[in-house]
C-alpha cells in the first residue's frame, strides 16, 4: 500500500474521497475566477514580451498538472506579476532584444524551472524555499511592481516602451510625454479608474472581464485603431500542440542561471499562497516537496504547450475560495473556460486595445505594495527592514535576477556574521535551586566555583566560528590563575564538524600543558560520535564527559584539591555518574 501511495498522485489520492455535494461549488468557482485569470494571463504575456495568447497557451496545462500532483486543494496556478517580468527581462537579456525568439525562449525559462522544482521536490529540498525569507519576498516584489508599472506607463500613454535602466526608462518617459496619444491615455485612465474605483466599491465583481469586453465592444463599435489606439491584432484560434523545447546548447548556462531564478520566486510565491490557504485544504504529507513538485510538474507541462513559466496566485486563490471552491475540481472548471475562449473566442480578441490590457496589469499589482510591510520590519528588526531595501533597491538598479541573488547573498552573509556572534558565558550555581547553574553575568548572586571554571556557548559550535570560540574560551580559562579544571558545557551544539572537533582537541591538549584538565558536559549523541571519531574523546578520557554541571563540577572539584561544599551533596536527587558509563558508554567508546 505504501509504494502505491507514493506513487500515487496528491490530486488522485484527495477526488478519491470527493463528495457530490462540492461540485457546484467547484464549477461556479472555476467559472469566476477563470474570468479573473484570461484577462490577467493576457495582460501578463505582454509584461513577460510575447504574444498575448501565450497567457492562455499556459493556463490549460498548468491547471491540470497541478491538480493532479499540487498539495493544496485551492491554490490556482498561471502566469503570475513576478515571474512575468522576471521571465521577459531574463528573455530580453538572452535574445538580445529580438522578438522572433521570446516565445521560444519563454518556454524553455519555463521548462528549466519545472525541471529544477521537480528535482529538488523529488530530493526533499523543500526546505531550501525557506532561505527566501519575508522580507526578502517582500522588497523583491514591491522592486518588481516598481519596474512593471514604469513599463506600463509608455502602453498607457500610447508611446513606445524605451529601453535601458530604470533611470534611463524614466528619462525617456518624461522627454516624450508631451508626444502621448491623447485617446489612448484617455481610454488608460478611464481603464484605471474602473478597475480601482469598481474593486473598491464591489470587490467580488469581475472589474477586468467586464472592462475586457467593455473595451472590445468599444472599440468595435468607435473603430478606434483607424484612430491610432494599438490593438491586440489576429490571434491564432484554437488549441497548441504539444512540442518539447529544445534550446540552443549555446544558450544552456543562460538558461540555467534564469530557471533557477523563476524557481525560486515562484515557488516562494506559490507557497505563500498554498500555506494561506492551507490546513484542512492542504493534502496530507510533506507541504514543501509537494508543492515543489506540482509546480515543477505546472511549469513543465505550460512549456510543452508553448506557455510561460507559472506560479500559485495569492489572489486568484483568495478569489477561488470565497468563490466556494472545495477541491482541485475548481481548477479543471476553469481549465475548461480557457479552453473554450481558444476555441470559440480568440477572434473577439482582435479588437481589443492593449491599453486595457496595461490597465489590468498594473491594477493587479498594485495591491501587492504593502509600506506598512516595510515599517513593521523596521520596528520589529532593523535587520530584516535592511534585507527588505536590499532587495527593492537591488531589483530597481540591477534588475530582478541580481537584484534578487544580492538580497540572497546579504541574507545567507548575515545568517553566517549572526551564527559567528558566540556570546561565552561563566556558569555559576542558582542559589536556592537544586542542581541548577546559570550565567553569571545575569544575577551577581552567582559566583563562580574557585579552582573550575564552568563556561558554556550561547550558540553552536562550527567550522566557521570554531577559532574564534575557542580561542575566546582558552583566553577566558587563562585569566583566572586559580583554574585547575575547564567544565565546558556543549549544550547549544547540537551538531560537530570535523574542524570543531579538530580545534576542540587542541584546545584540550594545550591546557592539559599548562597543568589544567577539561570536562565536557550536556554532549549530545551525534556530537559525542563526532568527538570519538575525530579523536578527541579518547584524547579526553571518556570518563571526563558528563550529563551535567553539578555532576562534573563535583569530580572537578576533587581533582583542583578543593573542598566539598553542602550543595554539592544534595545538588542531585540521585549520584550522577559520567556519561561513558551504563547504557551510554556505547556511545563513546570505539567497538
Amino acid at each position: 500500500m505504501f509504494v502505491l501511495r507514493w506513487f500515487t498522485p496528491p490530486g488522485v489520492l484527495a477526488l478519491r474521497r470527493y463528495h457530490a455535494s462540492y461540485l457546484p461549488g467547484d464549477m461556479v468557482a472555476g467559472i469566476l475566477v477563470a474570468a479573473l485569470a484570461i484577462p490577467q494571463a493576457l495582460g501578463y504575456s505582454v509584461v513577460a514580451g510575447v504574444p498575448v495568447q501565450v497567457g492562455l497557451y499556459s493556463l490549460p496545462p498548468a491547471l491540470l498538472a497541478y491538480a493532479m500532483f499540487g498539495s493544496s486543494r485551492l491554490l490556482f496556478v498561471g502566469p503570475v506579476s513576478t515571474i512575468s517580468v522576471l521571465s521577459g527581462s531574463l528573455v530580453r537579456q538572452i535574445s538580445g532584444g529580438d522578438p522572433t525568439q521570446a516565445s521560444a525562449l519563454t518556454a524553455d525559462i519555463a521548462l528549466v524551472a519545472g525541471l529544477v522544482l521537480l528535482a529538488a521536490g523529488l530530493l526533499r529540498l523543500g526546505w531550501v524555499a525557506r532561505f527566501l525569507s519575508e522580507p526578502i519576498v517582500t522588497g523583491f516584489v514591491t522592486g518588481l511592481v516598481i519596474l512593471i508599472v514604469v513599463g506600463e506607463i509608455p502602453g498607457l500613454l500610447g508611446l513606445d516602451p524605451p529601453s535601458g535602466a530604470l533611470v534611463t526608462r524614466l528619462l525617456a518617459i518624461l522627454t516624450h510625454v508631451q508626444s502621448a496619444h491623447w485617446l489612448t491615455a484617455l481610454i488608460g485612465a478611464g481603464a484605471l479608474l474602473v478597475l480601482f474605483l469598481g474593486s473598491a466599491l464591489a470587490p467580488r465583481a469581475p472589474w477586468a472581464l467586464l472592462l475586457l469586453i467593455g473595451g472590445i465592444v468599444a472599440s468595435t463599435v468607435w473603430n478606434w485603431a483607424d484612430h491610432g489606439v494599438r490593438v491586440v491584432g489576429e490571434i491564432p484560434a484554437g488549441l497548441p500542440l504539444p512540442h518539447l523545447p529544445l534550446p540552443d546548447p549555446s544558450l544552456w548556462g543562460d538558461l540555467l542561471t534564469g530557471g533557477l531564478a523563476v524557481a525560486g520566486v515562484g515557488i516562494a510565491e506559490g507557497l505563500a499562497a498554498a500555506r494561506t490557504f492551507g490546513s484542512a485544504t492542504t493534502a496530507k504529507g510533506n507541504q514543501d516537496d509537494s508543492e515543489l513538485i506540482g509546480n515543477g510538474l505546472a511549469d513543465m507541462a505550460s512549456a510543452v504547450f508553448g506557455g510561460m513559466a507559472v506560479a500559485g496566485s495569492l489572489s486568484k486563490t483568495a478569489a477561488n475560495s470565497r468563490a466556494g471552491a472545495k477541491t482541485q475540481l475548481s481548477g479543471v472548471a476553469a481549465t475548461l473556460v480557457v479552453l473554450a475562449v481558444l476555441v470559440f473566442a480568440t477572434g473577439t480578441l482582435t479588437q481589443l486595445p492593449k491599453v486595457v490590457l496595461s490597465a489590468v496589469v498594473v491594477h493587479a499589482v498594485w495591491g501587492l505594495v504593502h509600506p506598512s510591510e516595510f515599517r513593521r520590519f523596521a520596528r520589529v528588526r532593523r535587520n530584516d527592514f535592511v534585507g527588505a531595501v536590499v532587495a527593492l533597491v537591488g531589483v530597481l538598479a540591477l534588475g530582478p535576477l541580481y537584484g534578487l541573488l544580492t538580497a540572497i547573498a546579504q541574507s545567507l552573509l548575515g545568517l553566517i556574521y549572526r551564527s559567528m556572534q558566540v556570546g561565552i558565558d561563566e556558569m555559576g550555581r542558582v542559589r536556592g535551586e537544586k542542581a541548577a547553574w546559570g550565567a553569571i553575568s545575569h544575577d551577581d548572586s552567582r559566583r563562580p566555583v574557585h579552582g573550575v571554571c564552568v563556561l558554556r556557548p550561547d550558540g553552536p559550535l562550527f567550522w566557521a566560528n570554531a577559532v574564534s570560540v575557542i580561542d575566546r574560551v582558552e583566553a577566558h580559562v587563562t585569566d583566572r590563575e586559580d583554574v585547575r579544571v575547564l567544565v565546558l558545557d556543549l549544550e547549544a551544539t547540537n551538531q560537530m564538524d570535523t574542524t570543531s572537533a579538530e580545534r576542540l582537541g587542541k584546545l584540550i591538549t594545550d591546557l592539559r600543558a599548562n597543568g589544567i584538565t577539561v570536562m565536557l558536559v550536556r554532549v549530545f549523541e551525534n556530537v559525542g560520535e563526532v568527538l570519538e571519531r575525530a579523536g578527541v574523546t579518547e584524547e579526553l578520557g571518556a570518563d571526563h564527559v558528563w550529563h551535567s554541571i553539578s555532576a562534573a563540577v563535583k569530580e572537578a572539584k576533587v581533582i583542583a584539591g578543593e573542598p566539598m561544599e553542602a550543595e554539592d551533596e544534595t545538588g542531585e536527587d540521585e549520584p550522577e555518574e559520567h556519561i561513558a558509563s551504563r547504557s551510554t558508554r556505547r556511545r563513546f567508546r570505539r567497538s
